[in-house]
Protein backbone atom coordinates (compact mmCIF):
# COMPACT_ATOMS: atom_id res chain seq x y z
CA UNK A 1 0.00 0.00 0.00
CA UNK A 2 1.21 3.49 -0.85
CA UNK A 3 1.82 5.71 2.15
CA UNK A 4 0.18 8.98 1.07
CA UNK A 5 1.48 12.00 2.94
CA UNK A 6 -0.95 14.84 3.41
CA UNK A 7 1.79 17.39 2.99
CA UNK A 8 1.25 20.22 0.59
CA UNK A 9 3.04 22.29 -1.73
CA UNK A 10 9.16 24.78 -0.20
CA UNK A 11 13.63 25.45 0.28
CA UNK A 12 17.11 24.98 -1.70
CA UNK A 13 21.08 26.08 -2.87
CA UNK A 14 25.78 27.45 -2.48
CA UNK A 15 26.84 26.16 -5.70
CA UNK A 16 29.32 23.54 -6.33
CA UNK A 17 28.97 21.80 -9.66
CA UNK A 18 29.48 18.58 -7.83
CA UNK A 19 29.50 16.03 -10.59
CA UNK A 20 29.01 14.63 -13.97
CA UNK A 21 29.16 10.98 -13.06
CA UNK A 22 28.85 8.51 -15.93
CA UNK A 23 26.46 5.75 -14.96
CA UNK A 24 28.23 2.55 -13.90
CA UNK A 25 31.63 4.17 -14.37
CA UNK A 26 34.07 5.91 -12.05
CA UNK A 27 32.51 9.26 -11.04
CA UNK A 28 34.14 12.36 -12.44
CA UNK A 29 33.62 15.38 -10.19
CA UNK A 30 33.93 18.78 -11.85
CA UNK A 31 34.42 21.18 -8.97
CA UNK A 32 33.36 24.82 -9.17
CA UNK A 33 34.39 27.28 -6.46
CA UNK A 34 31.37 28.09 -4.37
CA UNK A 35 32.83 30.81 -2.18
CA UNK A 36 33.05 30.86 1.60
CA UNK A 37 29.52 31.94 2.49
CA UNK A 38 27.97 29.30 4.72
CA UNK A 39 25.15 31.42 6.10
CA UNK A 40 22.42 29.77 4.01
CA UNK A 41 21.55 26.06 3.79
CA UNK A 42 22.54 23.93 0.85
CA UNK A 43 20.81 20.99 -0.79
CA UNK A 44 22.60 18.36 -2.82
CA UNK A 45 20.57 17.45 -5.92
CA UNK A 46 21.13 14.88 -8.65
CA UNK A 47 19.50 14.62 -12.05
CA UNK A 48 19.51 11.27 -13.82
CA UNK A 49 20.32 11.05 -17.53
CA UNK A 50 19.59 7.47 -18.49
CA UNK A 51 17.43 5.37 -20.78
CA UNK A 52 14.31 3.37 -20.05
CA UNK A 53 14.44 -0.37 -20.63
CA UNK A 54 11.63 -0.19 -23.15
CA UNK A 55 8.58 -2.45 -22.71
CA UNK A 56 10.13 -3.85 -19.49
CA UNK A 57 8.87 -1.92 -16.50
CA UNK A 58 10.23 -4.30 -13.82
CA UNK A 59 13.72 -4.05 -15.34
CA UNK A 60 13.38 -0.25 -15.55
CA UNK A 61 12.49 -0.12 -11.86
CA UNK A 62 15.55 -2.26 -11.09
CA UNK A 63 17.65 0.24 -13.03
CA UNK A 64 16.07 3.13 -11.13
CA UNK A 65 17.00 1.40 -7.87
CA UNK A 66 20.65 1.12 -8.94
CA UNK A 67 20.76 4.77 -10.03
CA UNK A 68 19.20 5.92 -6.77
CA UNK A 69 21.74 3.92 -4.79
CA UNK A 70 24.53 5.62 -6.73
CA UNK A 71 23.03 9.09 -6.23
CA UNK A 72 22.55 8.42 -2.51
CA UNK A 73 26.22 7.48 -2.36
CA UNK A 74 27.05 11.05 -3.40
CA UNK A 75 24.98 12.35 -0.50
CA UNK A 76 22.11 13.52 -2.71
CA UNK A 77 18.94 14.65 -0.97
CA UNK A 78 16.90 15.12 -4.15
CA UNK A 79 16.95 12.93 -7.28
CA UNK A 80 15.09 13.85 -10.48
CA UNK A 81 14.48 11.36 -13.31
CA UNK A 82 13.57 12.13 -16.94
CA UNK A 83 10.19 12.35 -18.59
CA UNK A 84 8.54 8.94 -19.02
CA UNK A 85 11.45 7.03 -17.47
CA UNK A 86 9.06 4.34 -16.21
CA UNK A 87 6.92 3.25 -19.15
CA UNK A 88 9.13 4.83 -21.80
CA UNK A 89 9.10 7.69 -24.26
CA UNK A 90 8.03 6.19 -27.64
CA UNK A 91 10.47 8.21 -29.71
CA UNK A 92 10.19 7.76 -33.46
CA UNK A 93 6.93 5.81 -33.38
CA UNK A 94 3.78 6.98 -35.13
CA UNK A 95 1.60 4.12 -33.79
CA UNK A 96 0.37 3.45 -37.33
CA UNK A 97 -1.68 6.65 -37.41
CA UNK A 98 -2.74 8.60 -40.46
CA UNK A 99 -5.75 10.89 -40.67
CA UNK A 100 -8.73 8.58 -41.02
CA UNK A 101 -6.80 5.38 -40.39
CA UNK A 102 -5.08 3.36 -37.65
CA UNK A 103 -3.20 0.21 -38.58
CA UNK A 104 -3.48 -3.13 -36.79
CA UNK A 105 0.27 -3.02 -36.06
CA UNK A 106 -0.11 0.43 -34.51
CA UNK A 107 -2.96 -0.78 -32.29
CA UNK A 108 -0.81 -3.68 -31.11
CA UNK A 109 2.03 -1.28 -30.41
CA UNK A 110 -0.32 0.79 -28.24
CA UNK A 111 -1.42 -2.37 -26.40
CA UNK A 112 2.19 -3.15 -25.51
CA UNK A 113 2.85 0.45 -24.50
CA UNK A 114 -0.28 0.43 -22.32
CA UNK A 115 0.91 -2.80 -20.68
CA UNK A 116 4.20 -1.11 -19.71
CA UNK A 117 2.40 1.84 -18.08
CA UNK A 118 1.62 1.90 -14.35
CA UNK A 119 -1.41 2.47 -12.16
CA UNK A 120 -1.24 5.39 -9.72
CA UNK A 121 -1.52 4.28 -6.97
CA UNK A 122 -0.32 0.76 -7.65
CA UNK A 123 2.48 -1.73 -6.95
CA UNK A 124 5.06 0.18 -8.97
CA UNK A 125 4.27 3.34 -7.01
CA UNK A 126 4.70 1.33 -3.81
CA UNK A 127 8.10 0.18 -4.99
CA UNK A 128 9.22 3.71 -5.92
CA UNK A 129 8.07 4.95 -2.51
CA UNK A 130 10.08 2.18 -0.87
CA UNK A 131 13.19 3.23 -2.85
CA UNK A 132 12.82 6.85 -1.77
CA UNK A 133 12.56 5.74 1.84
CA UNK A 134 15.43 3.25 1.57
CA UNK A 135 17.85 5.81 0.15
CA UNK A 136 16.45 8.74 2.18
CA UNK A 137 15.96 10.95 -0.88
CA UNK A 138 13.17 13.09 -2.21
CA UNK A 139 12.35 11.45 -5.54
CA UNK A 140 10.83 13.05 -8.63
CA UNK A 141 10.05 10.37 -11.20
CA UNK A 142 8.69 10.58 -14.75
CA UNK A 143 6.23 7.78 -15.54
CA UNK A 144 3.56 6.77 -18.00
CA UNK A 145 0.39 6.46 -15.95
CA UNK A 146 -2.67 4.51 -17.01
CA UNK A 147 -6.17 5.19 -15.80
CA UNK A 148 -8.36 2.59 -17.41
CA UNK A 149 -7.26 2.64 -21.04
CA UNK A 150 -6.11 6.24 -21.21
CA UNK A 151 -2.43 7.01 -20.67
CA UNK A 152 -0.96 10.14 -19.11
CA UNK A 153 2.58 11.47 -19.08
CA UNK A 154 3.01 12.01 -15.34
CA UNK A 155 5.55 13.01 -12.72
CA UNK A 156 5.36 11.38 -9.29
CA UNK A 157 6.73 12.90 -6.09
CA UNK A 158 7.98 10.99 -3.02
CA UNK A 159 9.50 12.23 0.21
CA UNK A 160 12.57 10.83 1.92
CA UNK A 161 10.45 8.88 4.40
CA UNK A 162 8.95 6.79 1.61
CA UNK A 163 5.66 8.68 1.37
CA UNK A 164 3.98 9.22 -1.97
CA UNK A 165 3.19 12.94 -2.06
CA UNK A 166 1.22 13.27 -5.30
CA UNK A 167 1.52 13.73 -9.04
CA UNK A 168 1.52 16.13 -11.95
CA UNK A 169 -0.08 15.09 -15.21
CA UNK A 170 1.18 16.78 -18.36
CA UNK A 171 -1.59 19.19 -19.32
CA UNK A 172 -0.57 19.59 -22.97
CA UNK A 173 1.07 16.71 -24.84
CA UNK A 174 3.05 17.88 -27.87
CA UNK A 175 2.24 17.03 -31.50
CA UNK A 176 1.81 13.26 -32.03
CA UNK A 177 1.99 12.63 -28.28
CA UNK A 178 -1.69 13.64 -28.29
CA UNK A 179 -2.68 10.38 -29.99
CA UNK A 180 -1.35 8.29 -27.10
CA UNK A 181 -1.59 10.50 -24.00
CA UNK A 182 -4.56 12.15 -22.35
CA UNK A 183 -4.53 15.72 -21.02
CA UNK A 184 -4.03 16.56 -17.37
CA UNK A 185 -6.21 19.17 -15.70
CA UNK A 186 -5.68 21.95 -13.18
CA UNK A 187 -6.02 19.64 -10.20
CA UNK A 188 -2.53 18.18 -10.68
CA UNK A 189 -0.26 21.23 -10.75
CA UNK A 190 1.17 20.76 -7.26
CA UNK A 191 4.07 22.46 -5.52
CA UNK A 192 5.05 20.44 -2.44
CA UNK A 193 6.48 22.01 0.69
CA UNK A 194 9.33 19.69 1.66
CA UNK A 195 12.15 19.97 4.21
CA UNK A 196 14.51 21.00 1.38
CA UNK A 197 12.24 23.48 -0.39
CA UNK A 198 9.10 23.89 -2.44
CA UNK A 199 9.25 21.43 -5.33
CA UNK A 200 7.09 21.04 -8.44
CA UNK A 201 7.43 20.00 -12.06
CA UNK A 202 6.41 20.82 -15.60
CA UNK A 203 7.10 18.32 -18.35
CA UNK A 204 8.93 19.06 -21.59
CA UNK A 205 7.17 21.69 -23.73
CA UNK A 206 4.72 22.52 -20.95
CA UNK A 207 7.64 24.62 -19.81
CA UNK A 208 7.01 26.93 -22.77
CA UNK A 209 3.52 27.76 -21.44
CA UNK A 210 3.82 31.13 -19.64
CA UNK A 211 0.55 30.80 -17.72
CA UNK A 212 1.46 27.36 -16.36
CA UNK A 213 4.81 28.70 -15.20
CA UNK A 214 3.08 31.67 -13.59
CA UNK A 215 0.74 29.36 -11.67
CA UNK A 216 3.75 27.49 -10.31
CA UNK A 217 5.55 30.71 -9.38
CA UNK A 218 2.41 31.79 -7.51
CA UNK A 219 2.63 28.59 -5.44
CA UNK A 220 6.12 29.60 -4.39
CA UNK A 221 8.15 27.03 -6.31
CA UNK A 222 11.84 27.07 -5.41
CA UNK A 223 13.13 23.88 -7.03
CA UNK A 224 11.59 23.69 -10.48
CA UNK A 225 11.91 20.23 -12.03
CA UNK A 226 11.68 19.99 -15.81
CA UNK A 227 11.81 16.37 -16.98
CA UNK A 228 12.01 16.46 -20.76
CA UNK A 229 12.50 14.61 -24.04
CA UNK A 230 14.01 17.66 -25.81
CA UNK A 231 17.77 17.37 -26.33
CA UNK A 232 18.19 20.33 -28.68
CA UNK A 233 20.58 23.15 -27.82
CA UNK A 234 17.60 25.53 -27.78
CA UNK A 235 16.24 23.77 -24.71
CA UNK A 236 19.04 25.27 -22.65
CA UNK A 237 17.80 28.78 -23.40
CA UNK A 238 14.34 27.89 -22.09
CA UNK A 239 15.76 26.43 -18.88
CA UNK A 240 17.94 29.48 -18.23
CA UNK A 241 15.01 31.80 -18.86
CA UNK A 242 12.79 29.92 -16.38
CA UNK A 243 15.49 30.05 -13.69
CA UNK A 244 15.81 33.81 -14.15
CA UNK A 245 12.09 34.44 -14.52
CA UNK A 246 11.06 32.34 -11.54
CA UNK A 247 14.03 33.07 -9.29
CA UNK A 248 14.26 29.32 -8.77
CA UNK A 249 16.59 26.41 -9.35
CA UNK A 250 15.82 24.50 -12.55
CA UNK A 251 16.63 20.80 -12.77
CA UNK A 252 16.03 19.40 -16.25
CA UNK A 253 16.53 15.65 -16.69
CA UNK A 254 16.45 13.95 -20.09
CA UNK A 255 17.13 10.42 -21.25
CA UNK A 256 20.23 9.50 -23.21
CA UNK A 257 19.21 6.80 -25.68
CA UNK A 258 20.75 4.87 -28.53
CA UNK A 259 18.78 2.89 -31.10
CA UNK A 260 19.69 -0.33 -29.29
CA UNK A 261 17.86 0.90 -26.16
CA UNK A 262 14.60 0.32 -28.05
CA UNK A 263 13.31 -3.01 -29.39
CA UNK A 264 14.81 -3.92 -32.78
CA UNK A 265 12.89 -3.70 -36.07
CA UNK A 266 10.41 -4.86 -37.15
CA UNK A 267 9.00 -4.93 -33.60
CA UNK A 268 9.77 -1.22 -33.17
CA UNK A 269 10.29 1.19 -36.06
CA UNK A 270 11.71 4.71 -36.00
CA UNK A 271 9.40 6.13 -38.63
CA UNK A 272 11.15 7.82 -41.55
CA UNK A 273 14.66 7.24 -40.23
CA UNK A 274 15.05 3.53 -39.40
CA UNK A 275 17.20 2.85 -42.48
CA UNK A 276 19.71 5.49 -41.40
CA UNK A 277 20.18 4.14 -37.88
CA UNK A 278 22.69 1.67 -36.49
CA UNK A 279 22.31 0.06 -33.04
CA UNK A 280 24.73 2.65 -31.64
CA UNK A 281 23.05 5.67 -33.24
CA UNK A 282 22.12 8.29 -30.64
CA UNK A 283 18.38 8.97 -30.85
CA UNK A 284 18.21 11.23 -27.77
CA UNK A 285 21.39 13.06 -26.77
CA UNK A 286 20.39 14.12 -23.25
CA UNK A 287 21.38 17.69 -22.43
CA UNK A 288 20.37 17.39 -18.77
CA UNK A 289 21.25 20.50 -16.78
CA UNK A 290 21.02 22.19 -13.37
CA UNK A 291 20.73 26.00 -13.34
CA UNK A 292 20.73 28.44 -10.43
CA UNK A 293 18.26 31.33 -9.91
CA UNK A 294 20.92 33.70 -11.26
CA UNK A 295 21.19 31.71 -14.52
CA UNK A 296 24.51 30.09 -13.59
CA UNK A 297 24.94 26.54 -14.91
CA UNK A 298 25.78 24.33 -11.94
CA UNK A 299 25.94 20.98 -13.77
CA UNK A 300 25.75 19.98 -17.42
CA UNK A 301 24.51 20.17 -20.02
CA UNK A 302 25.75 16.67 -20.71
CA UNK A 303 25.55 15.15 -24.21
CA UNK A 304 28.11 12.37 -23.72
CA UNK A 305 26.06 9.43 -22.44
CA UNK A 306 24.19 8.12 -19.44
CA UNK A 307 25.22 10.11 -16.37
CA UNK A 308 24.31 11.41 -12.95
CA UNK A 309 24.73 15.17 -12.68
CA UNK A 310 25.01 16.48 -9.14
CA UNK A 311 25.25 19.99 -7.69
CA UNK A 312 24.96 21.71 -4.34
CA UNK A 313 22.18 24.30 -4.34
CA UNK A 314 22.62 27.36 -2.15
CA UNK A 315 19.13 28.21 -0.97
CA UNK A 316 20.20 31.75 -0.29
CA UNK A 317 20.40 32.31 -4.03
CA UNK A 318 16.61 32.33 -4.19
CA UNK A 319 16.32 35.45 -2.00
CA UNK A 320 19.22 37.06 -3.87
CA UNK A 321 17.44 36.52 -7.18
CA UNK A 322 14.03 37.61 -5.89
CA UNK A 323 15.54 40.90 -4.72
CA UNK A 324 16.10 41.67 -8.40
CA UNK A 325 12.89 40.21 -9.80
CA UNK A 326 9.91 38.55 -8.13
CA UNK A 327 7.49 37.77 -10.93
CA UNK A 328 4.42 37.28 -8.70
CA UNK A 329 5.59 39.62 -5.96
CA UNK A 330 7.07 43.09 -6.19
CA UNK A 331 7.33 42.85 -10.00
CA UNK A 332 3.64 41.94 -10.48
CA UNK A 333 0.90 44.33 -11.59
CA UNK A 334 -2.32 42.50 -10.65
CA UNK A 335 -4.46 45.58 -11.28
CA UNK A 336 -3.38 45.31 -14.94
CA UNK A 337 -2.58 41.63 -15.49
CA UNK A 338 -3.89 38.65 -13.53
CA UNK A 339 -4.39 34.90 -13.92
CA UNK A 340 -7.24 32.58 -12.91
CA UNK A 341 -6.35 28.89 -12.51
CA UNK A 342 -9.19 26.35 -12.55
CA UNK A 343 -7.62 23.83 -10.24
CA UNK A 344 -10.52 21.44 -9.69
CA UNK A 345 -10.68 18.00 -11.34
CA UNK A 346 -12.34 18.11 -14.75
CA UNK A 347 -14.34 14.88 -14.67
CA UNK A 348 -16.08 13.79 -17.90
CA UNK A 349 -18.90 12.13 -15.95
CA UNK A 350 -20.48 13.06 -12.62
CA UNK A 351 -23.09 10.81 -10.99
CA UNK A 352 -25.75 12.67 -9.03
CA UNK A 353 -26.43 9.64 -6.82
CA UNK A 354 -22.83 9.74 -5.58
CA UNK A 355 -23.13 13.47 -4.87
CA UNK A 356 -26.39 12.94 -2.94
CA UNK A 357 -24.78 10.13 -0.93
CA UNK A 358 -21.88 12.38 0.04
CA UNK A 359 -24.31 15.12 1.09
CA UNK A 360 -26.25 12.65 3.27
CA UNK A 361 -23.01 11.55 4.98
CA UNK A 362 -22.06 15.17 5.56
CA UNK A 363 -25.45 15.98 7.11
CA UNK A 364 -25.37 12.95 9.36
Amino acid sequence: MVVKCEREETKTSNYKNMAVAPVKETPVFAEVDMGDDSSSPTVRATIVQASTIFYDTPATLDKADRLLAEAAGYGSQLVVFPEAFVGGYPRGSNFGVAIGNRTAKGKEEFRKYHAAAIDVPGPEVDRLASMAGKYKVILVMGVIEKEGYTLYCTVLFFDSQGCYLGKHRKIMPTALERIIWGFGDGSTIPVFDTPIGKIGAAICWENKMPLLRTAMYAKGIEIYCAPTADSRDLWQASMTHIALEGGCFVLSANQFCRRKDYPPPPEYIFSGMEEELTPDSVVCAGGSVIISPSGTILAGPNYDGEALLTADLDLGDIARAKFDFDVVGHYARPEVLSLIVRDHPANPVTFTSASAKNEDLHES
